[in-house]
């Protein structure tokens, strides 16, 4: 009854029919110039909107990255992950005192008094938290429909069923992605591409990923950019001499761009084609704001995340010249599957997080569209809050950071799970799962909504892009999980 639903908002199914049709040699033109007028009426503004998600693979450890500060929380949780007496370090668990300088002040207080603070190596999130430009969604994961525990517990799972594959890597990345397991083609980044394409006068540079190959930015027409912390990847051939020759060079370049006969051949050098003039543009915009320069310039070195972010900040400045008024982009981070050596890598990690997410916030405000360009994180799934001598084990929901000018920053999201490891039918055991794995009281769907909503997405239109979403909100009956987070503006 609440299984995953297919695609359901009427461009993306009408692009797919068409797509099939269109092996007649008929039907796509006619599709697409349909689509793009849809997708213009969607996306008609002539400001500029960017989202960027940035992965934390290997699934991030939620209960030392948002840590929870009050005296009663605090000692609940230095008691379940092995701390000192007296509120000092001891196990997997940080010292009350090293959490002061991150220590959050929202806005508005949260019920019951509840305090967080950022792991101690996040002190330049924790200020543009408490400047009023990040906020944090607590618990949030995939869900197909809200559970209780004793839902999740059941065997009935017709009418409580369970995201597939929970607690998989590869299959969870997959679902935060695309809310579908590994071997998804199509991701809700690619899908907010594909009613984006129309408003870009050129629809390659809607989504890139400075990151590799990711589901999240491959839509039902929209393609997935790819290009290095250093810039558009170049076909050597093409763009060098070959073997010293020039002559070599222009007979390669000939070769794997002209027209053929054979249908498959023609289509391999028509992306060929397709590569080399995306790259001569990329390279071309990309002159004008060298990395050398500032706000480019002040990002952090000897950090990988701090150089994709610094990549996407030159491309957002060169938007213009790429033809784009809507982009979505991918970069991320990965080691964060510590299930040994919590203590001594974490503080790294979050460190190059933090200090990178920070440099790019600075950036765009250098650049005038701090309000233009929202960044947010996404991980696997959170880890258990029970130690497991030296790490943490494989999770489900956890606390993810919302950065930029249009974020309705210095607050909390959502509600703040109780502290506990118990099984027992007591109030603080219902929102985990064993261990202190979380169960969410957000969906991904529900995060990845007020996203979609800011970047220009109809109420209309979302059912197809978040095929769980409808299960969620006041619609459904469920005003205690509602469709809008409310953490945009």
């Amino acid at each position: 009854m609440h299984l995953i639903q297919p695609a359901l908002h009427s461009r993306r199914a009408f692009l797919r029919r068409s797509g099939q049709l269109a092996l007649s040699g008929t039907a796509l033109p006619f599709a697409l110039n349909l689509a793009a007028i849809g997708e213009a009426a969607a996306f008609n503004a002539t400001d500029y909107k960017a989202l960027v998600c940035v992965f934390l693979y290997g699934g991030n450890d939620y209960a030392n990255t948002v840590v929870t500060y009050d005296d009663p929380s605090y000692n609940l949780y230095s008691t379940i992950r092995g701390g000192g007496a007296g509120q000092t370090a001891g196990g997997i668990a940080l010292a009350k005192s090293a959490l002061t300088p991150t220590l959050l002040n929202p806005t508005t207080a949260l019920p019951g008094a509840r305090q967080y603070a950022l792991h101690p190596s996040m002190t330049g999130l924790a200020s543009l938290f408490n400047l009023g430009h990040a906020a944090v969604q607590l618990n949030v994961g995939p869900l197909v429909v809200p559970l209780t525990r004793t839902q999740y517990n059941s065997a009935d799972r017709s009418t409580w069923p369970l995201p597939p594959k929970l607690f998989s890597h590869n299959d969870q990345q997959s679902i935060w992605q695309s809310s579908s397991p590994e071997g998804s083609t199509i991701g809700w980044g690619g899908n907010l591409g594909d009613l984006a394409l129309g408003g870009n006068s050129n629809s390659l540079f809607t989504c890139i990923s400075v990151t590799g190959n990711a589901v999240f930015l491959s839509g039902d027409s929209a393609l997935q950019y790819q290009v290095s912390t250093g810039g558009a990847v170049a076909i050597n051939s093409v763009k060098s001499n070959v073997y010293g020759s020039a002559a070599v060079k222009a007979a390669m370049a000939t070769l794997v761009q002209q027209s053929r006969t054979n249908l498959l051949e023609n289509e391999y050098n028509r992306v060929t084609t397709r590569a080399v003039t995306a790259e001569s543009q990329v390279t071309s915009a990309l002159a004008s704001y060298p990395a050398a320069n500032a706000p480019f310039s002040t990002f952090p070195a000897s950090n990988p995340l701090a150089d994709q972010l610094k990549m996407v900040a030159r491309l957002i400045a060169a938007r213009s010249a790429l033809g784009a008024t809507r982009q979505v982009f991918m970069v991320s981070i990965g080691g964060f599957d510590l299930h040994d050596n919590l203590i001594s890598q974490h503080p790294t990690l979050l460190g190059r997080v933090s200090d990178a997410m920070t440099a790019f916030y600075n950036a765009t405000a250098a650049l005038g569209v701090a309000d233009k360009v929202t960044a947010f994180t996404a991980s696997d799934f959170g880890r258990t809050l029970a130690s497991n001598g030296d790490g943490a084990d494989h999770g489900w929901g956890s606390h993810h950071l919302m950065v930029g000018g249009a974020v309705k920053g210095a607050a909390f999201y959502g509600t703040p799970p109780p502290v506990s490891v118990g099984n027992t039918a007591a109030p603080e055991d219902q929102w985990h799962v064993g261990q202190g794995r979380l169960l969410p009281s957000t969906s991904v769907d529900q995060y990845a909504a007020a996203l979609a909503r800011w970047f220009g997405v109809a109420d209309s239109e979302l059912a197809g892009i978040l095929p769980n979403l409808g299960h969620f909100g006041a619609a459904a009956g469920r005003p205690d999980y509602p469709s809008d987070l409310g953490f945009m503006r």
